[in-house]
C-alpha cells in the first residue's frame, strides 16, 4: 500500500461518525483493535496506535497487511 492511500484511509477510518472499532493485521501476523479514534495517529505513511494501558504500537504502510472490520460498501 503507498503512504499516501495508507493515510488516506486510516485518517477516513479514524474520523468516521460514528466511529467504529476495526482491526489492523500486519504482515507479520500481529493482530490489534483500535477500539478509540483518539488512540490512533498518522502521518506520511505512518501510524502510532496507543493500546489500553499505554502501549504504542509502531506500524507503517509497508507492514499493514489488512484492515477488518470495515465494509466494501462502506465508505471511507
Amino acid at each position: 500500500m503507498t503512504a499516501e492511500n495508507f493515510n488516506r484511509v486510516l485518517e477516513g477510518l479514524r474520523q468516521h461518525t460514528p466511529f467504529h472499532v476495526f482491526t489492523v493485521e500486519l504482515t507479520s501476523g500481529r493482530r490489534f483493535g483500535v477500539d478509540h479514534p483518539g488512540a490512533l495517529v498518522v502521518r506520511d505513511g505512518v501510524a502510532v496506535f496507543i493500546a489500553p494501558g499505554g502501549t504504542p504500537i509502531w506500524f507503517d504502510h509497508e507492514s499493514l497487511s489488512q484492515i477488518v472490520g470495515i465494509s466494501a460498501n462502506e465508505s471511507i
